[in-house]
């Protein structure tokens, strides 16, 4: 089952990397839960309305880059540590945060990200 995970995982952060909403999309099931922890970030649920997400986000957040720091497996569970990078409104981004994912067929069911809204905006209006 970890193998299965981590490449599961694995897929969806290239997917994510290559900005590309159908790919991305494609690595989550039909009642995929995306969750945030941070005000500045939207929770859904569903393919269809994360793939509508997607493209603006992907928009918005220019040149969007995981550097995975790390991806700790257990089961059908997983733990990503990642510095994520980007341009938003001209002004270079550097975060670090966390995904915990859950894993069900080979696709993402659940992903939970946790990163720092107020370094985002700190970062963004200076």
């Amino acid at each position: 089952m970890g193998e299965l995970t981590r490449q599961a995982v694995e897929r969806y952060l290239g997917a994510l990397n290559r900005h590309d909403p159908d790919e991305i999309a494609a690595r989550v099931t039909p009642d995929f839960h995306n969750e945030h922890t941070s005000a500045a970030g939207v929770d859904l649920r569903g393919r269809d309305a994360y793939r509508e997400r997607l493209r603006g986000f992907l928009a918005e957040f220019a040149g969007l880059r995981y550097e995975i720091e790390d991806l700790i497996v257990d089961g059908a569970r997983a733990a990503v540590p990642y510095r994520m990078t980007f341009t938003y409104r001209g002004r270079p981004v550097v975060i670090r945060g966390m995904f915990r994912f859950e894993v069900a067929d080979g696709l993402i069911a659940h992903r939970v990200d946790y990163w720092d809204g107020e370094e985002f905006a700190r970062q963004v209006s200076g």
